[in-house]
């Protein structure tokens, strides 16, 4: 079999390591960085030091603030211009999964000088771009180690997958000490979005051997230390582990692609503004339970990661208990459905076709051990709605995988 694996040219890994910053630029040859930074992030003074070391290394510096959740064209085009602005070399992203997003789509459209919409997939961008140095500062996104970014198409109100090498950060600095004050609701949905990641990647039809085996590591992780750092935001164990975990996670999906919970998931987040890592968490049990039977020695695998069952586990109680697990899991951790989240019940099934449309057309369903039709993805719309599965789980069951 053959694999094309893809990562960052260097990954500065542990407490502290965000210092390593300057030396990092020089080796990359980046003189005049575009520093893309999260708001909250800026003003909680994470950057500080960073920002004082490049200034007093004689960095030109131009500082980019004004990211936005869920980033769109009009924000990326509002870099793009700042980078143009300070005659940038080098971008770095500082932040959550929005500010390297943010930072990844600009350096794109700079380097190409195309928009979001002619970058996005099907096509795949393997272009050279800008270097880009990725800082994340939740656990995560992973997206400090992906070869791709999501930027919301505003005129279209749907959110562009944009993939390829250009996508790749040249290099990213994982300082669990970043993490430490993340707080609470950030802590659990960029930790659940981790965790889907990691599922993804071990479930992808598109999975190796090399992401298969980063995707266990990552759920070790994420299963023993999710809980606690959402609990114990202070835990230095539990940070490291999961800034880890989530790490291990982006480098095993990066290398297969999402699947069936994020190409459901983006739809949600373009139309309702969920915040990606809990949209994914809304459906996780969901779409488990519906592709269980098309790849039970995965799942399985999956829960015996978690930490959930037993190695000597049968394949069929061990895919059930991953189903329960994830239940328990988001209940322990506030994860609401679609209804108890507010977003309002007209609008959401409405907008259902054109969900089930979008999702199909991101790619990424095709990348799941069952591949479902508009018609199935409609039905797990409606059975995620207020998260009573009754009636649709015995549809879904009976459904021919």
């Amino acid at each position: 079999m053959f694999n094309r694996i893809l990562t960052p040219r260097e990954l500065l890994i542990g407490g502290g390591s965000i210092q390593h910053l300057t030396a990092l630029l020089g080796r990359l040859g980046i003189a005049r960085p575009l520093l893309v930074i999260d708001p909250a992030i800026q003003r909680l003074g994470l950057a500080d030091g960073a920002i004082a070391a490049m200034r007093a290394a004689g960095l030109a510096l131009t500082v980019f603030a004004d990211v936005v959740e869920d980033p769109t064209d009009v924000s990326v085009a509002a870099a793009v211009a700042a980078l143009g602005a300070g005659a940038c070399d080098g971008v770095i992203g500082f932040g959550g999964g929005s500010a390297i997003d943010t930072a990844k789509a600009a350096a794109i459209v700079a380097s190409t000088g195309e928009t979001v919409d002619a970058l996005k997939v099907p096509r795949i961008v393997d272009l050279p771009t800008l270097p880009l140095v990725a800082i994340p500062t939740t656990a995560g996104t992973g997206s400090e180690v992906t070869r791709a970014c999501v930027i919301t198409d505003t005129v279209r109100q749907e959110k562009a997958l944009i993939l390829g090498t250009a996508a790749l950060p040249a290099a990213a600095i994982v300082d669990y000490e970043l993490t430490l004050t993340c707080p609470y609701r950030v802590t659990v949905d960029t930790g659940l979005d981790a965790l889907t990641h990691a599922l993804e990647a071990l479930i992808n039809r598109n999975g190796n051997p090399h992401a298969e085996a980063l995707a266990l590591s990552a759920l070790k992780l994420i299963g023993a230390h999710l809980e606690t750092a959402a609990q114990e935001p202070g835990n230095p164990v539990a940070r490291e582990a999961m800034m880890l975990g989530a790490t291990h996670a982006g480098l095993a999906v990066s290398n297969t692609s999402t699947a069936l919970i994020h190409g459901l998931s983006r739809p949600i987040g373009a139309f309702f503004h969920v915040p990606h890592g809990l949209s994914n968490a809304m459906l996780l049990p969901l779409v488990t339970h519906f592709s269980l039977s098309a790849a039970l020695p995965a799942y399985a695998a999956a829960a015996r990661a978690l930490g959930w069952v037993g190695p000597g586990t049968s394949d069929e109680k061990a895919g059930e208990a991953l189903v329960q697990g994830f239940l328990g899991l988001n209940a322990r951790l506030k994860v609401p459905t679609p209804k108890a989240y507010g977003i309002d019940e007209a609008d959401y099934h409405r907008l259902m076709p054109e969900m089930a449309r979008q999702a199909l057309a991101s790619g990424t369903p095709g990348n799941n051990p069952r591949v479902p039709s508009a018609v199935e993805i409609v039905t797990l719309y409606t059975a995620a709605w207020d998260g009573h599965w009754s009636t649709e789980t015995q549809e879904l069951a009976t459904i021919p995988a």
